[in-house]
């Protein structure tokens, strides 16, 4: 009787697992499908824009709690670009929660995908290691949208982190002010199949990019290469 019952148990607990690794692998490919979506609207982010963010995330189906007076919730990836300056190939991608604050969504209780662009060093630092309040710990603005908007305003120069969202097929800039952001670390732990960080797999070279995870890094890297940042700063 204890044998079956520990058996039950066990068989429980791998199923669980199992349960909650799909669970994120299908969320990291949902990533890599809104991205591909939102690069092929016409008026969406500014190619300098893309070209000069050090990291992306990508929150797809973000929901706001009617029940919950300005709540809302998301769960996403983040891929940055490679080495100590970020001036490499998009890496393996970090699991992120996005949570608290109003979110400014223009329809109830719609679903909305966001994406966020880390604009520069300070702020890819700041979101790696700890949760983080927008418009607080990290200073954000809602960007402009385009491909060929002008991008050298001073908001966005100063901002560290640019905002989209979309929902019912509108593509529009968009206020996080309030929310939280912080690394998933256990989502990531059931990406990769073990305990490990966000700085450890965007700094540290210890994950390489999982199947669920290969049609968001390559959306990037067709998309913005190179980081012209860095390419600006080295000359």
């Amino acid at each position: 009787m204890f044998r079956k019952l520990t058996l039950g148990v066990c068989i429980l607990f791998v199923a669980s697992s199992a349960f909650a690794a799909n669970k994120e692998q299908q969320r990291l490919e949902n990533s890599g499908t809104v991205l591909q979506e939102v690069m092929d609207v016409p008026d969406n982010i500014p190619q300098e824009l893309l070209e000069k963010a050090e990291c992306i995330i990508v929150f797809p189906s973000v929901l706001k709690a009617a029940f919950v007076i300005g709540g809302s919730y998301g769960r996403g990836a983040m891929v940055c670009r490679t080495g100590e300056h970020f001036n490499g190939a998009w890496g393996a991608p970090a699991m992120y929660a996005l949570e608290g604050g109003s979110v400014g969504f223009q329809l109830g209780g719609q679903a909305t995908d966001l994406v966020l662009l880390i604009m520069n060093q300070r702020g890819a630092s700041s979101v790696l290691d700890s949760k983080v309040k927008i418009g607080a710990d990290i200073s954000a603005a809602a960007g402009p949208k385009g491909r060929d908007a002008s991008a050298d305003t001073d908001a966005y120069l100063r901002a560290e982190i640019l905002s989209y969202s979309r929902s019912r097929g509108l593509f529009a800039g968009i206020s996080l002010e309030g929310s939280t952001l912080r690394p998933d670390d256990d989502a990531s732990a059931d990406v990769y199949g073990r305990k490990i960080t966000a700085r450890e797999i965007v700094l540290g070279g210890k994950a390489s990019i999982p199947e669920s995870g290969r049609h968001l890094v390559r959306v990037l890297q067709k998309n913005a290469p190179h980081n012209e940042s860095a390419r600006a700063s080295d000359k």
